[in-house]
């Protein structure tokens, strides 16, 4: 992922570290230009959390949001059956993004499986905006759990829209997944 932010062009990316335990992390570096990194990356995001560590310990699919005074990365974690959620880090825009602790890591899930809705293992998300300039939410999930196989390879990840409501204190809510319609 690539973004604009305080003048500057950003590259945002999952990638598995052999000296860390688990699957994916994601980093962030400043671009010198649209091919080159500046500087050292940010090692961002690490599965830390349960709820990023079923079936695969992953931090993957990370996409930029801007609202209000925050800059919001969501990103996909664990494995990609009923257990692939989202998750979400923010940052002020006036921040430095490359000082760790200007971040903030959602301790739970803000959006996952519905089984009441059966849709199970929504993620690797980017978003867009209607005509009227609201912020849309575009994802995959699957609408039944029964997996031969690797579910990394299952081809039946459809992709769903949904509207995202903000909150007062500026923070998204992406709600739960909707249910298949006819």
């Amino acid at each position: 992922t690539t973004f604009r932010h305080q003048g500057k062009r950003w590259y945002l990316w999952a990638q598995k570290d052999p000296e860390i335990k688990g699957n994916t992390n994601l980093y962030l570096a400043e671009l010198a230009n649209p091919w080159t990194l500046k500087g050292q990356p940010l090692r961002l995001s690490q599965p830390e959390f349960d709820w990023e560590c079923r079936g695969f310990l992953v931090n993957e699919g990370p996409a930029v949001l801007f609202h209000g005074d925050k800059l919001f990365v969501s990103y996909s974690a664990s494995a990609t059956d009923e257990n692939y959620c989202m998750g979400l880090l923010w940052i002020d825009v006036n921040a430095d993004p490359l000082r760790p602790e200007n971040w903030h890591k959602a301790p739970q899930p803000v959006f996952r499986t519905s089984y009441e809705n059966r849709q199970y293992g929504p993620g690797h998300n980017s978003f867009t905006q209607t005509p009227e300039g609201e912020d849309v939410l575009v994802y995959h999930a699957r609408n039944y759990t029964k997996i031969e196989g690797d579910p990394l390879y299952d081809p039946n990840r459809h992709t769903r829209l949904k509207r995202i409501r903000w909150q007062e204190n500026g923070m998204p809510d992406f709600g739960i997944p909707a249910a298949d319609t006819d």
